[in-house]
């Protein structure tokens, strides 16, 4: 088990491997997402319980519109129940729940769905979380630039006022800390353009295990490994 008092405060997941997941047991890749959405509401409910403070998701990229119409409408539909459900039960669980992306290429249903769930869940007080919902890492950035951009051209801010500070209060995560741990399933070795402003000192951790196969076993393994690194953030 690991140790209490060294826990990670930010975890990060790339949930990768539902749709080779349900391939190899012949099935729909809708399938397999929806195998994965339970094994994810079983993670958050999870860190929630052994006082993780944020927890953030890669749920849907901007690169994935161009998987089949199909699975991505089936995924939306998902998505959406999934938040219509944390709504109903925010009371009750205490999780905050925030949503990292462009929200506005969305269907006007996931966008209320979006905006009801995260007002309904604000105020709670366990962990928050980070949904990555049509997120893109370099999108974020060039949002980012262009915000900046905009106040310099309005002098409101000068340009030897730009900071890392500056630049990270301009991101869906402003007002978080940056991840202390990511962790990416499915054996894949890459970051697939998430979080690449946060992840500059997180360690990585990849597991070569698909997500619906995801355990809080495999959360505690993840943690103790997380514990028995030394982070220096660049110093000797």
């Amino acid at each position: 088990m690991f140790d209490k008092q060294y826990m990670p405060r930010h975890i990060a997941i790339i949930m990768d491997g539902n749709r080779r997941w349900a391939k190899a047991q012949g099935k729909s890749a809708s399938y397999g997402h929806k195998e994965g959405a339970k094994t994810l509401e079983k993670i958050v409910r999870y860190a929630n319980k052994i006082g993780l403070e944020y927890i953030t998701v890669y749920a849907f990229s901007t690169e994935n519109w161009k998987r089949a119409e199909e699975e991505v409408k089936a995924l939306m539909m998902l998505l959406q129940n999934y938040l219509d459900d944390y709504a109903k039960r925010a009371d009750t669980e205490n999780i905050r729940v925030k949503i990292l992306g462009d929200i506005s290429a969305l269907s006007q249903g996931m966008q209320k769905s979006i905006n009801h769930c995260m007002e309904r869940t604000k105020n709670n007080t366990g962990v928050t979380f980070n949904i990555a919902l049509n997120y893109g890492g370099r999108d974020e950035i060039i949002k980012a630039i262009k915000s900046i951009a905009q106040d310099v051209k309005e002098g409101t801010i000068e340009i030897n006022d730009i900071s890392e500070e500056m630049v990270s209060n301009h991101l869906y995560t402003r007002g978080e800390i940056d991840p202390d741990l990511l962790i990416r399933t499915s054996g894949e070795l890459r970051l697939s353009n998430f979080l690449p402003w946060q992840l500059v000192y997180t360690e990585f951790l990849f597991i070569d295990k698909n997500w619906p196969d995801f355990t809080e076993e495999d959360l505690d393994n993840a943690i103790v490994e997380y514990q028995k690194r030394t982070r220096k953030f660049g110093a000797n």
